[in-house]
């Protein structure tokens, strides 16, 4: 129950399970038989989806303008900063929607350029369907791993690989949802425990390597410090880590 009280009071979880929701009940009101073949679809490409932005958009170098900062701060950067925030567990619904409106689209597109009868019902089961029910399942896990809570042996496999990207190497294990660690194997961002064991932990802490007194850093921690329940303490602590070695 702690768990669904805490997706329930994130507008962003609430708007895409209705549209979930909403979706599953059009495939079985109105949708073909056949467009339920292709929720394994939906499932397979929102496992690469969450792979690709965590990777490639949620982790792109911290920009040097401020805007720019402050954008992939409210998006990941401040998960990074204060990872057991609550405020800060959850993708923004201005990130989801356009990702969810983009993909609907762009499969919707596909299915017709290639004379698919019914091409909007392969998009309704592929992007709302398979694929926004598979991002609950993604936000479900990720919650939970950062959570102090009585956890099945999945959960506890999920939470140790995570914790492994935020304190290990943010640089690797990009996936969260069960069985989304197959691309990170098969991409090479899994962790390297050898080499690990060469490596200074304290780079790992915090922020994707940035120096916790870094002055983009403290005037994002300031401007969204209202929004996500930033106390005094909590600012205070998090300029006070360790600068990261220099990594030349």
């Amino acid at each position: 129950m702690t768990r669904l009280k805490i997706m329930a009071g994130h507008w962003s979880i609430v708007i895409m399970a209705l549209v979930c929701a909403m979706a599953f009940v059009a495939l079985l009101v109105a949708g073909p038989w056949w467009a339920w073949l292709c929720l394994p679809a939906g499932i397979a490409a929102q496992l690469l989806n969450e792979y690709s932005l965590h990777r490639h958009v949620f982790h792109l170098a911290p920009p040097r303008r401020q805007w720019a900062f402050d954008l992939l701060y409210q998006a990941h950067y401040g998960h990074h900063d204060f990872p057991t925030n609550l405020r800060l567990f959850f993708v923004p619904i201005w990130v989801a929607l356009p990702m969810l409106a983009g993909n609907f689209a762009l499969v919707w597109g596909i299915a017709a350029a290639l004379g698919v009868s019914g091409a909007i019902w392969v998009a309704v089961a592929i992007v709302p369907a398979g694929a926004v029910a598979m991002f609950l399942v993604y936000e479900w896990y990720h919650m939970t791993a950062h959570l102090s809570l009585r956890k099945s042996a999945l959960a506890r496999r999920v939470t140790r690989l995570h914790n492994e990207h935020h304190f290990r190497d943010f640089s690797k294990w990009f996936h969260v949802s069960p069985g989304g660690e197959i691309i990170d194997r098969a991409m090479g961002t899994q962790i390297d425990r050898a080499s690990l064991k060469q490596q200074q932990r304290i780079e790992f802490i915090r922020t994707l390597g940035l120096s916790p007194d870094d002055p983009r850093l403290i005037a994002a921690r300031l401007r969204f410090a209202a929004k996500y329940g930033l106390s005094a303490k909590d600012l205070a602590q998090a300029g006070q880590l360790p600068a990261p070695s220099d990594r030349g």
